[in-house]
């Protein structure tokens, strides 16, 4: 093994180890004295807010993953500009994408009623994940708690960390294993994208020129591609919607899985699953037949992502208003 690879490695095994260190301070009893009706309140504000729109439960369960993939999940993504402080909001993944601020506003909003100054803006956000995905017929898990808020952004963390639709399967891998998470968890929370919806600008590439040739890419079923088209121009309308699961677009169930064994994963990120590593080939043919497997695994690896590096204890604050540090 070479310097470098070698580094790479004892990197990672570090980071595990640090993960796993904080992340047991996390406990799903953590607000049972302090706050007893936090987690009952943070899923009335997710039912009510997924009732009068179904795309707001990806949207929710979204911002946790962008969270916990920029310095743990600290909440970090939720602070707007101010001061010092450069909003993640305005990173390439989450401008004019990231979405339901308002919701979380709600939410939060809610717990100081009930709670002064108790319940962290980094678990709210990890119960609202958690409630967006049963609320679309998705499994539940026990969310451990205790996450502080951090006292600033990253900007730079939320470029360079977040998988992006058109980086390499290797570069997503190693973007999940820097943050501790494996390939079991790549493919596994990859299926959150049996809800929401993408942007032309996201997949616009395998439309059209997907490796600088002129040419489509021909690991998209061509019909599919057509329609695609339809609504997603060579240039223009990089902001238009499209299901990334055509077949059940709010439903939380396996048939992400099935489009990429049909060639119809919208996002490049989601047919190399199945088109460019045999490990994760036979997992994704594994989940499309076995819809129970894929949600036991989805909610043991939502667990692991949510317990990336968290700030406990003393660091960091409870945040009053989740936009914002306390002043």
């Amino acid at each position: 093994m070479n310097t470098m690879a070698h580094s790479i490695t004892m990197i990672i095994v570090f980071i595990s180890i640090v993960a796993l260190t904080n992340a047991s301070n996390l406990y799903p009893q953590f607000y049972d004295h302090s706050c007893p009706q936090a987690k009952d309140i943070v899923r009335s504000v997710v039912t009510k807010a997924v009732a009068k729109e179904a795309r707001m439960a990806a949207s929710l369960l979204r911002l946790h993953f962008h969270d916990c993939f920029v310095k743990g999940c600290d909440g970090s993504i939720l602070l707007d500009n101010s001061g010092s402080i450069i909003s993640e909001k305005g990173s390439v993944p989450n401008r004019n994408s990231a979405r339901g601020f308002e919701v979380v506003d709600q939410i939060k909003a809610a717990l100081e009623k009930a709670c002064p100054q108790t319940v962290s803006c980094a678990d709210a956000l990890a119960l609202a994940a958690r409630d967006s995905t049963v609320l679309a017929g998705g499994p539940s898990w026990e969310v451990p708690l205790g996450r502080r808020d951090s006292l600033g952004a990253s900007l730079s963390g939320s470029n360079q960390n977040i998988p992006a639709p058109n980086n390499t399967f290797q570069t997503i891998l190693t973007k999940f294993k820097l943050k501790g998470l494996d390939i079991v968890d790549f493919v596994t929370l990859s299926g959150s994208h049996t809800i929401g919806n993408a942007r032309c600008t996201s997949f616009r590439q395998r439309l059209y020129n997907n490796s600088g040739n002129g040419q489509p890419d021909l690991s998209l079923d061509q019909s599919y591609a057509a329609k695609l088209r339809q609504n997603c121009p060579r240039s223009g309308g990089d902001q238009n919607l499209f299901f990334l699961d055509p077949v059940s677009p709010t439903k939380f169930d396996n048939s992400y899985y099935k489009n990429l064994i049909a060639s119809k994963g919208l996002l490049s990120s989601d047919e190399i699953l199945f088109t460019q590593n045999q490990q994760t080939m036979q997992y994704v043919k594994q989940y499309a037949a076995n819809q129970e497997l894929f949600f036991q695994q989805f909610a043991k690896s939502m667990v692991k992502m949510g317990n990336i590096t968290p700030l406990t204890g003393k660091s960091g604050e409870v945040r009053k208003i989740c936009r914002k540090v306390n002043s």
